[in-house]
Order: C-alpha cells, then structure tokens, then sequence
C-alpha cells in the first residue's frame, strides 16, 4: 500500500520505486532516475542533521546557505529574463526573435543550458547570441584565453573567387573580416559582433581557430573619496568630442573591468573582446 503525503516513504517502498524506474520508457527514465537520486541524497542529509539536531548550528553556516538560495534564485531569474530579452535557449535552440509567450521549460533545458551554467558562474549574459559549436552555444569562445581550438572549417566563396563568409564546426553565421591570401588565413568574427578570431585553414587537415588579442586600449580611471573607491571608464566622444565617462557600478578592479566589458557588449558589441582596459589613478 502506498503511502499517505503526511507518512514518509518506508525504504522497502522507495526500493520499489527504483525497481520501477527500470521499466520505464527512455525517455522518462533518465529524468526520473534523476528525480529519484535527488530524493535519496536529501533524505541521507536529512537523516545527518536529525542525528546532530542536538548541535546548534551556526549562524554563520545558516547566513550560508540563505545566501546560496538566494543568489540561486537571482540566477535563475536572470536566466529567464534573457530567455525573454534575447530569446535563445542555450539547450539547442536556434536564435529568434524576442517571443510573445513564454517557452515552456523542461528538465533537459536547464541541464543543458550553457547560458544558465554561465551565469551560475557569476558571469553577465551577453546581450547577443554566441557562437555556436555543433548546434550548442560556444560561450567558452568567448570567455577563454587565446588558445587554438581544432576545429572543422570551410570558406564560402562566390563565383569570382571572393570569399563570403566561413562555416565552423556546423556554425554559419561566421564573417570574413579579412584574407591573407598567401597563407590560407582569415581574420573571422560571427556576426560581426565580438572578438574576432584567425581561422587557419591546412589543406585536408583539421583547421585552427585562434582568438585574435585586443587592438584597442581604454583607460578606467579610479578615484577615492572617503576611503570609497570609483571606476569610470573613458570612451572617446564623437567628432572629437570630450571623452565620455561611464560610471562603473565596482569597488574593485577586477570588478571594474568586468563592468566595462559589459557595458562595451551592450554598446559596442562589434567591439566586444577586441578591447583592454587599463587602471589609472586619479
């Protein structure tokens, strides 16, 4: 007989469940089993802090783990507001417009969110749609360093031999920013946002895509008052006009500069990753 909602599982009952899952379908078997592991990891830790309930805990580990949902829920709310804003999933989806109705979300979209593991990392999401690497958003592109990445590439060239753009690992949305014809090299960007890259093709062989580094530097300049300290950054006016002084919401620089690339993303999304930073004290 199973049991009532106010009567716990007996462990003869959830051994039941598990042997059931067996028979489940493909397709709700894992997400169950999934379900079910959940359920047995919060019941040992239920079982751990019944046997301590005599050990006060400290307030500093109950500030913990308030912080930890909290921050989890801003997260995930930031997520679902990209989702809306920007309208790509981040589990396989192509990009489209802004939607009018909300999408439904199951279990597999969130597992696969590259966006939302990006944004559990404490990083902003982009205001554009990255790259994508086998259907799959490469947001590591746009995150990593300057290292090669072997990738499967071809150029698409008119019928007078001019080069149109570039399709990278299934990805076509790839521009050519420029050709260096001699050596089989191209200086690429998707979308024409973003950093740009240099796509090296080896005849029959796999080709190389490598981070172009920044060709632009701009100044944060920080200031202290009352032991308090500012970052503005200073973007050049137009037609030679002042400088113009974006306020930077951080107290530190590394903070500072993340600002700044967040900012620039949302500006100059043409010029995103193509720029470094540089602190100056006022």
């Amino acid at each position: 007989m199973m049991s009532t909602p106010e009567k716990p599982l007996d462990q003869d009952e959830v051994n039941a469940l598990a042997e059931r899952v067996r028979t489940l379908p493909p397709e709700h078997a894992e997400w169950v089993g999934r379900l079910l592991k959940e359920m047995l990891r919060a019941r040992t830790h239920e079982a751990e802090l019944f046997d301590n309930r005599e050990a006060p805990v400290p307030a500093a580990a109950q500030g913990d783990l308030d912080e930890r949902l909290a921050q989890l829920a801003l997260d995930t709310a930031e997520w679902l507001r990209t989702l809306w804003n920007v309208g790509y999933m981040g589990a396989g989806n192509f990009p489209a417009q802004p939607r009018s109705a909300f999408p439904s979300i199951d279990l597999d979209d969130i597992m696969k969110s590259s966006l939302f593991a990006r944004i559990r990392q404490g990083k902003h999401a982009l205001p554009f749609p990255p790259p994508t690497r086998h259907g799959v958003p490469w947001h590591e592109l746009l995150d990593g360093n300057a290292e090669v990445h072997a990738v499967s590439a071809e150029v698409v060239r008119d019928e007078s031999g001019l080069s149109l753009g570039a399709i990278i690992d299934g990805c076509p949305d790839w521009l050519i920013v420029s050709e260096v014809e001699e050596r089989n090299e191209f200086v690429v960007q998707h979308q024409g946002k973003g950093p740009t890259y240099r796509l090296r093709l080896h005849p029959g062989k796999i080709a190389e895509l490598k981070r172009e580094p920044p060709t632009l530097t701009r100044p944060i300049l920080r200031q202290e008052r009352g032991g308090l300290a500012s970052h503005t950054l200073l973007w050049p006016g137009d037609n030679g006009r002042l400088p113009q002084q974006v306020a930077l919401r951080a107290v530190t620089w590394e903070r500072a500069e993340a600002e700044a690339q967040r900012w620039l993303a949302a500006v100059h999304p043409d010029l995103y990753g193509q720029v470094s930073f540089e602190l100056r004290d006022e």
